[in-house]
């Protein structure tokens, strides 16, 4: 689904995405990644939803966001609170949402000025729900 036809070079903004990759501002990634408002997007090492551990999310704390939306695949899954305590205790809200939600509300936030980091899982073994 495309989300907007410009293009901004200030900003990190969704402009896309579809069950094996996203899209920000028109270019195309196929692997999980982290998007920040004003920084390039970067590889996150998270392959699938299983295999974020707390390291994972200590990659995300370095950036000090205010709130982190994890795009967990095709369907809402919801994180073990463990892994994210690290943050929880520095009051980052981590709030965890299928990608295509999780693109949207980003946008939405950072479109607010909000310090916010879009964590997103790109897993391309998994399937929709029926």
């Amino acid at each position: 689904m495309k989300l907007h036809a410009s293009d901004t070079k200030k900003y990190q903004t969704v402009t896309g995405y579809d069950e094996t990759g996203v899209e920000i501002n028109a270019q195309r990634y196929n692997y999980s990644l982290i998007v920040l408002p004003e920084s390039e997007p970067r590889a996150w090492h998270a392959p699938t939803f299983d295999s974020i551990t707390a390291e994972h999310f200590d990659i995300i704390g370095a950036d000090s966001p205010d709130v982190v939306i994890l795009g967990t695949g095709a369907r809402q899954r919801f994180i073990h609170p463990r892994l994210t305590a690290a943050l929880t205790m520095r009051r980052i809200g981590v709030e965890c949402m299928d990608s295509q939600a999780a693109c949207r509300t980003y946008n939405i936030l950072m479109g607010e000025g909000r310090k916010v980091t879009l964590a997103l899982v790109i897993d391309h073994g998994e399937t929709k729900p029926a």
